[in-house]
Parts: structure tokens; sequence; C-alpha cells
């Protein structure tokens, strides 16, 4: 398994209504230092409609700006429709929408 298969495995584990931070998404893909890697692999997402990449936010909950699926807007517009909350300047409410898992998505 690639190290793109294995976080793709760990981005479609991101619920519903969750958003995981590149570096989380990194660690629990085995590697905390792959925050880049996970992002060369969301640009490739093989499969937008399985592969969630929507949910996957800067830490301090910014959105992408390279979005590769349609741009920010239609970020936000993805994961508002999935119940995520906005603060007023835009970024996503880490505190209230964070993926809270305390192990490997493989554990």
């Amino acid at each position: 398994m690639s190290s793109f298969d294995i976080i793709y495995e760990t981005v479609k584990k991101i619920p519903k209504g969750k958003v995981a931070t590149y570096g989380q998404v990194a660690t629990l893909s085995g590697n905390p230092k792959w925050s880049r890697v996970v992002g060369y692999a969301l640009h490739r997402n093989p499969e937008p409609g399985v592969i969630p990449c929507h949910r996957v936010v800067m830490k301090d909950g910014s959105l992408t700006p390279a979005f590769a699926f349609g741009g920010e807007d239609r970020q936000r517009e993805m994961l508002e429709s999935e119940g995520v909350e906005f603060l007023t300047d835009g970024r996503v409410d880490i505190e209230k929408c964070r993926w809270e898992t305390s192990q490997s998505a493989f554990g």
C-alpha cells in the first residue's frame, strides 16, 4: 500500500460533520511529517465522491485555497451541508467540529 493509499483510507474514516487537519491525517496515517504529502495526495484524489478530501482543513480551521474540486467556496458549501460550523472569520470551528480519535485510523 502506497503512502497515498494509506492517506486515502484515513480520510475515508472522517465522519460527516467532522473535519481533520492535514497534520492529524498525517499522524493517523502513520507519519506526522506527512502533512504536505497529505496535501499532494488529496490534490490528486482519484475518487472525489468516495474520498472526502473536503473534510481536511488547515490546523487553524482555514479552508484550503487550492481545494481541487471547485475552490474554497465549494469546500465550505460541502462542509456546511454536512453540519460543520464556521466562525465569523470564515474558519471551521475546530473546537466543535474536529474529528476526535485517540488512535491510528487503522487501529
